[in-house]
């Protein structure tokens, strides 16, 4: 395997999480008779460029199709985050009726919706139908499509070209990322600004975030790579802001290389001497991080088997792709935990992939009343915790896998 980046032959390997099926792929009462298909995940680190990714075993459009079931507006969280960045870009960027907005992997329109609301034309792009229908319900216009250079050209062509070009937790998402990049700088506008949010690789990991790995996830992202990566194209990286979703993220803004007009934020070299100083660079860095993972797995089942022994009921809550991961290192089945609660219609009545634990509505927690509500999306700890604060009635307690094990209100 090469590296996507510099094309460099990759041998070292950061962690093998062995063999896993696609976190997305849930299943039907009737396919839990049926043969489940795993991949490898092994994540590779270029000890040239330092780009840290996985191999494509499982195709991206087999992965973001139809059946795709993750829709962003059912997170309060990410709601009022997508809220606040485009009064923050309008703000600060003097966007109006005469600006277009194209948002790469735009889901059900839970971020456009605001500038939409604000007469700012917008354009998503979205590869998967069921939740690019939810967006075009809205009235959001959205083209149901996978983004790279070739999409780019057809929609300079065709005059959609942006002055604004956003990507939420996609640039980790594309299995070429010099194409999708590429894609960026044709359709942006002379003037315009890029801004892609995603997981940062020093948060990764710094608080043990292996369970964000997955099959989806090409790459993990340092923002010195990031930055080279998008020099390569000519584009500079003129300012970068450090965020605290899904574990600590950054994000970054992105201009053509020619355009003058930004001048480059004292907060982009800071970043990178940051990293730097860390260790980023350094290959040992990287190879402390598979004895981290194995202790929160050791960790998690230990106390899942003292809870089944002692019987004590352990649930969890939100089916997301990172519970899939983490489950599936483990080991986790439905032995252990007895359902999943997701708010998401969509999940509700399927199987996780792998463990093939019940998904099922938030009814069945208050009926089941089970002692521990593992938390999944740790991420989302302060949200979810609110949400179900009931528990208490019970004298249930909250449990949170990463990046570390702990039992909450114990």
């Amino acid at each position: 395997m090469n590296c996507r980046f510099c094309k460099n032959q990759l041998s070292d390997i950061l962690i093998d999480l062995f063999n896993s099926p696609a976190s997305n792929s849930f299943l039907t009462r009737e396919q839990l008779n049926e043969p489940e298909v795993f991949y490898p995940l092994k994540v590779f680190i270029c000890n040239k460029c330092f780009l840290v990714q996985i191999d494509e075993y499982k195709k991206s459009d087999s992965i973001f199709n139809n059946e795709y079931v993750y829709f962003s507006s059912f997170s309060k969280t990410w709601l009022e985050h997508s809220k606040a960045y485009t009064r923050m870009m309008v703000e600060r960027f003097h966007l109006d009726k005469n600006s277009k907005v194209i948002e790469i992997a735009s889901n059900d329109g839970y971020l456009l919706q605001y500038f939409k609301e604000l007469d700012i034309p917008v354009l998503g792009i979205e590869p998967t139908a069921n939740t690019a229908k939810v967006a075009i319900e809205k009235g959001i216009p959205t083209m149901v499509a996978f983004f790279g250079r070739q999409l780019a050209r057809q929609l300079k062509e065709e005059g959609k070209s942006a002055d604004l070009v956003l990507g939420n937790n996609v640039l980790a998402h594309v299995p070429d990322i010099i194409d999708f990049v590429g894609g960026l700088k044709i359709v942006l506008n002379p003037s315009g600004i890029i801004t892609m949010e995603f997981p940062h690789l020093m948060e990764l990991i710094r608080n043990n975030q292996f369970d964000t790995i997955y099959h989806e996830h090409f790459s993990y992202l340092s923002f010195y790579t990031v930055r080279n990566i998008f020099k390569s194209l000519d584009l500079d990286i003129f300012d970068v802001d450090k965020l605290s979703t899904h574990g600590g993220s950054i994000r970054i803004y992105a201009k053509h290389s020619d355009d003058s007009s930004k001048e480059i934020s004292d907060r982009v070299e800071a970043l990178i001497k940051e990293e730097l100083e860390w260790g980023l660079t350094k290959m040992d860095t990287y190879f402390n991080f598979k004895q981290q993972a194995l202790t929160i797995k050791i960790d998690l089942l230990d106390f899942l088997l003292k809870c089944k022994s002692s019987g004590k009921k352990v649930a969890a809550y939100g089916a997301a792709a990172k519970g899939n991961t983490l489950l599936n290192y483990c080991g986790i089945k439905s032995d252990m935990i007895d359902f999943v609660v997701d708010r998401n219609p969509n999940k509700q009545h399927l199987y996780l992939p792998g463990s093939h634990i019940p998904v099922v509505d938030e009814i069945h927690l208050k009926q089941s009343r089970p002692d521990y509500v593992l938390i999944l999306p740790w991420n989302l700890k302060s949200e979810i915790t609110e949400q179900l604060k009931y528990i208490a009635e019970w004298n249930g307690k909250f449990v949170v896998p990463i990046p570390r094990l702990e039992i909450l209100n114990d």
